[in-house]
């Protein structure tokens, strides 16, 4: 032992100036071999990918290199020539660049470096941003919006040639999603800025290194460039269990309310514990069910992103300093967060992949060599299963993080109009530049033409309108800003999330001639992410009325009163997160093998076997679908198990298909795990009379002329146009000196995409609208897979009654939220109603 400890001490003497060597030695510590391997490939020049469990000193690996280099430079004498920043450090997240902060400067303090470290984030004050610019810190620790501006600067070249290496942390959640593109983008113009860049990325969760090695480093035509791998394996194992509980689990629904007692108890039990939720309603409803049996007055705090920044700063500082007893929190807390107190994890609701829960149980026990404990509280049945394949993932160290993908356009344009804010640009070296970040590598020269194009005139059928002309062509063949006021709201509007809106809905009456007459009373607002599905004619409960879609007008949507006495589109269930393919698959597995249903609570166990004795369970690679009646409809259970944007879509195709086979139906409702469709005619016994067959129903072309058709009548494509728009730059939100309503900006959105459509289909930003819905909204390519799937591989089941397995998604429909302990109450009497079909009404298993 005394040998090896002698080994490691010289290695380290090999790459560790003496303060460093002093300071481990004084807290009793070794450095790791994986912080050690990673400091001498960089030092050596090598970009690197670090994969290591949590609790493994990822974040002081990482910043080792920069200040090992920083305490060898020493601090620059005054009067030296300007000097930029040193190290760059990206965070995904505001309050991880804060905690990082606060945990770097104590090391950096105790050894005494002349390091001086802060963090630039849209909190930071604008005075402060300011002084940065004139006088940078050696280390920044900021954000990917932040760096887009920082890079638009006419000073940007000035402030970032010294930058030597760039820190990309929790690079997983980083490189998925437009903002990842923009990053990318960013960071291929550093590389032009400073040559010798180097970029270090850090991540626990992480499906295919290869795809995240060739994100951080510049692709070139025939060559394979990556960087350097290092992954660090072992790390205590995690101990995480399912919630056991005394309480019925409910069929249905997503509040966990039943567990709320159970979750009081084990926080009582624990010194810290973090609470995560999917959704920022989740959240509140959780924190507020706590407070009411908070008898104890434990500190319990709430945390999530539509808190003013003031509030969020107050929880982070007050768990940093150990005075909170709990926290509960969305995805703005499971993000590298380094709480070494926090004892316990609960995540309320299931965690939809394997990778999002080992991230969020990764927050407790932030120590590579302790385990991290969690408890995971479904909120229905369903959620039971989906938890269990979860924990078996977690087990095997299976993840399902998704790959880098194809780089937005709108994004690229808001990218080329910002590097004009910098400077003139070379289209050529431009491209040149763009095509060397790997989410653009593929990048053809006609559509970045194309996007130059659409940022200089913003299109053949927009180029007579000034407005539009955001950049120029110089005699010299550069491309420049068009004016300063172009720059300007590039700077105010730079970034590429759109937040969620809300929709007024009001109350309209048909005139004498049948069209729309003025708007009448308001019945308060619904998310534009369901309402945009919708096609005129729909109808859905809200307000406790059945009303009739008639279309979205400004800011507006506009309802007549609807007669029928079902709602044709209800409002679909399910978390914000969709449900992993991988998680998908693994509960397909778990109901088709018995063996594993001994692992479930008993509760879920006899749910199961009673779907069995009354219909069946699937097999895995099989589409099962029930027919029953009930009441004065008929029923089409699907259980595909392919997350709800899957499914959503496969039910507007499917409504479609049968509609046009005179099949009657009136409608749908998705889950993540089975769709519901329900009509006037017993479906069963059409499909018996071969009109249609199933075969014909879940064919792969519904891919088509289906989906074209239902694209052209819905609103998706508008609302989907509209945010590419925005982060395209076409449209602005801000303006200097004032801000545009959404009511504004919905009418400028509409009436382009109206005129775009009609005079230049093929315009840049339909193209990017079309490839947001299919990989978005859409879920296409996954619908398309399990379309391919089920081929001849289809069972229909015809009941007399409603099964175990469908009273979940059945109970969502024509549900509407009405909250508090009402809409609970409501769910309960409906899944009772439900039961008592199931079973019959001389049933005593109310247990099950």
């Amino acid at each position: 032992m005394n040998q090896i400890d002698a080994t490691a001490r010289a290695e380290s003497a090999l790459f560790l100036p003496a303060p460093f060597l002093r300071w481990f030695a004084e807290k009793g510590w070794q450095p790791r071999a994986h912080q050690l391997e990673l400091l001498s490939r960089v030092q050596g020049g090598d970009s690197m990918l670090l994969i290591a469990p949590t609790g493994a000193g990822k974040t002081l690996a990482g910043f080792l290199p920069s200040l090992v280099s920083l305490a060898k430079r020493g601090k620059i004498p005054p009067g030296s020539p300007f000097t930029g920043i040193h190290t760059l450090y990206i965070s995904p997240l505001k309050a991880l660049a804060v905690d990082i902060e606060r945990n770097l400067m104590k090391p950096v303090g105790e050894m005494g470096l002349p390091i001086r470290i802060e963090n630039r984030t849209g909190d930071t004050p604008a005075g402060k941003r300011q002084r940065q610019k004139l006088n940078p810190p050696d280390i920044l620790l900021t954000t990917p919006e932040q760096l887009a501006l920082l890079l638009s600067n006419g000073e940007a070249e000035r402030f970032f040639k010294d930058v030597k290496y760039v820190v990309l942390d929790e690079l997983h959640s980083l490189v998925t999603s437009k903002r990842g593109h923009m990053l990318a983008l960013g960071l291929s113009r550093l590389r032009r800025l400073a040559p010798s860049l180097q970029s270090i990325g850090l991540s626990a969760t992480v499906a295919d290194p290869m795809d995240l090695q060739r994100w951080l480093a510049p692709q070139r035509d025939g060559e394979d460039n990556h960087a350097g791998l290092i992954t660090v394996s072992g790390g205590a194992r995690p101990d995480i269990s399912i919630l056991s509980t005394q309480e019925r689990v409910p069929w249905a629904g997503h509040s966990a309310a039943y567990a709320i007692g159970d979750i009081y108890r084990a926080i009582g039990r624990t010194k810290t514990t973090l609470l995560f939720v999917n959704t920022r309603s989740q959240a509140e409803r959780v924190f507020q069910d706590l407070w009411t049996i908070n008898d104890d007055n434990l500190p319990i705090a709430l945390h999530h992103g539509s808190l003013d920044v003031g509030q969020r700063r107050k929880v982070e500082a007050a768990m940093a300093e150990n005075r909170l007893r709990a926290v509960v929190a969305t995805s703005t807390l499971d993000l590298g967060i380094d709480w070494g107190d926090v004892d316990m994890v609960i995540h309320v609701g299931a965690p939809k992949g394997a990778s999002r829960l080992a991230q969020r149980i990764g927050r407790a026990n932030h120590r590579m060599d302790e385990p991290s404990r969690a408890i995971l509280v479904p909120a229905n049945r369903f959620e039971v299963m989906e938890c269990q394949a979860a924990l078996d993932a977690n087990y095997i160290g299976a993840q399902d993080t998704p790959p880098v993908g194809r780089g937005a356009l709108d994004v690229l344009a808001q990218h080329v109009l910002g590097m004009a804010c910098a400077a003139p640009f070379d289209p050529l070296e431009l491209y040149a530049e763009i095509t060397s970040a790997s989410p653009y590598a593929d990048l053809s020269w006609e559509t970045f033409e194309r996007i130059v194009d659409f940022v200089a005139t913003g299109g053949y059928a927009l180029r007579s309108y000034e407005r539009y002309a955001k950049i120029r062509r110089t005699g010299e063949g550069l491309w420049r800003v068009s004016n300063p006021m172009i720059a300007q709201q590039y700077r105010l509007n730079v970034g590429t999330i759109i937040e969620s809106p809300m929709l007024n809905v009001r109350m309209v009456r048909h005139n004498a001639r049948g069209t729309i007459g003025r708007g009448g009373m308001a019945l308060g607002k619904v998310e534009e992410s369901f309402l945009e599905m919708l096609s005129q004619g729909d109808t859905f409960l809200f307000s406790g009325k059945v009303l009739r879609f008639e279309g979205i007008r400004e800011n507006e949507c506009l309802v007549s009163q609807g007669y029928m006495l079902d709602p044709k589109v209800p409002s679909y269930a399910g978390g914000k997160f969709p449900l992993s393919t991988y998680l998908a698959q693994q509960v397909r597995k778990m109901l088709a093998d018995p063996a594993r249903h001994a692992s479930l609570p008993e509760q879920v166990r006899d749910w199961l076997s009673l779907q069995q004795d009354l219909s069946m369970l699937p097999k895995e690679d099989e589409l099962l679908i029930e027919t029953f009646p009930r009441g004065s409809r008929h029923y089409m259970v699907i259980y595909a198990f392919e997350g709800r944007l899957a499914h959503q879509t496969l039910g507007m195709l499917l409504t479609r298909r049968l509609d046009r086979a005179g099949l009657k139906p009136l409608g749908f409702v998705a889950t993540d795990y089975s769709l519901a469709v329900w009509g006037l005619e017993d479906l069963g016994a059409a499909f018996v009379r071969g009109r249609p067959t199933l075969a014909d129903l879940f064919d792969e072309d519904m891919l088509g002329d289906d989906l074209e058709a239902w694209l052209n009548e819905s609103f998706l494509l508008k609302r989907t146009f509209r945010n590419c728009a925005i982060i395209a730059g076409l449209i602005n939100l801000r303006h200097p000196g004032k801000e545009k309503s959404g009511r504004q900006v919905t009418v400028s959105s509409d009436l382009i995409y109206d005129v775009l459509r009609s005079h230049e289909p093929d315009h840049i930003l339909l193209e990017a609208t079309r490839n947001d819905a299919s990989t978005g909204l859409l879920e296409i390519e996954r619908l398309g897979d399990m379309l391919s799937r089920i081929k001849g591989h289809i069972t229909h089941r015809p009941l007399d009654r409603i099964s175990p397995l469908a009273v979940p998604v059945m109970l969502e429909i024509g549900r509407e939220t009405v909250g508090g302990e009402a809409q609970d109450f409501l769910l309960a009497e409906a899944a009772d109603e439900l039961f008592d079909d199931v079973m019959g009404r001389d049933s005593n298993l109310k247990d099950v």
